[in-house]
C-alpha cells in the first residue's frame, strides 16, 4: 500500500494550506493523470471525481493561517501532510511526498522531487488538494469579495494585492507573509 501526498497552497498570501493522501490500486489507469497544475479547471475536478470513486483511500489535512503564521509555511505544510496520512482509512506501508523532504509519518517516507508529475498516486493527491483548495477559496471570495479569492485562490495577483491595500487584511490573511506584513505595518 503506496500513499502518495502532496500539497497545495503554500505560496498564497490567504487561505490554509492543504494536502492529500491517497492510496490508488495497483491496476489504476486513469488517462491524463499528472501534475495538477498542468490541468484545467474542468478536467482537474472531472479527474479528482474518478479519483476519490476509485482509490483504495483518500484524506485531506490542512494547516491553518495561525499556524503558518506560528510555524511557517514549511513546517505548517509538513504538519498537514501529516494530519493527512493519519486520516487515511488504510495504513500504508511507503508514503511517497512530492519534494525534496518527507516529513516523519511514523512509517517509511520518500521524497520525490517532482513526484507529482510521476507518480500516479501523488499526482491524484496533487489533483483532489487542488480542487478542494479551490473550492475552499471559492467561499471565502463569497465572505471576502474584493479580493479575488474565486480567481487567485489567495495568490498574489495585482488584484489581491491592490485589494489588501485598500481593504486591509482578512481573517484569512497570512500576517507573516511579507505583503501582507506590508499592510499591516502601514
Amino acid at each position: 500500500m503506496i500513499a502518495g501526498v502532496d500539497e497545495v497552497g503554500r505560496g498564497p498570501l490567504a487561505g490554509p494550506v492543504v494536502t492529500a493522501a491517497v492510496i490508488l490500486p495497483t491496476e489504476f489507469d486513469l488517462p491524463g493523470l499528472t501534475d495538477s497544475k498542468k490541468l484545467t479547471k474542468k478536467r482537474r475536478e472531472l479527474l479528482a471525481t474518478q479519483i476519490r470513486e476509485q482509490a483504495i483511500a483518500w484524506a485531506f489535512g490542512e494547516a491553518s493561517v495561525i499556524e503558518i503564521d506560528q510555524l511557517n509555511i514549511l513546517h505548517a505544510t509538513m504538519l498537514a501532510m501529516q494530519r493527512a496520512v493519519s486520516e487515511l482509512s488504510v495504513q500504508p506501508s511507503l508514503v511517497l511526498v512530492d519534494g525534496n523532504r518527507a516529513p516523519d509519518f511514523g512509517i517509511e517516507a520518500k521524497a520525490v522531487v517532482g513526484g507529482d508529475g510521476l507518480e500516479p498516486a501523488i499526482s491524484a493527491a496533487s489533483i483532489i488538494a487542488k480542487v478542494a483548495r479551490d473550492a475552499m477559496m471559492k467561499r471565502y471570495a463569497e465572505q471576502y469579495p474584493y479580493y479575488g479569492f474565486e480567481r487567485n485562490s489567495g495568490y498574489p495577483t495585482k488584484q489581491h494585492r491592490d485589494a489588501l491595500v485598500e481593504y486591509g487584511a482578512t481573517p484569512i490573511h497570512r500576517r507573516s507573509f511579507a505583503p501582507v506584513q506590508a499592510v499591516l505595518d502601514f
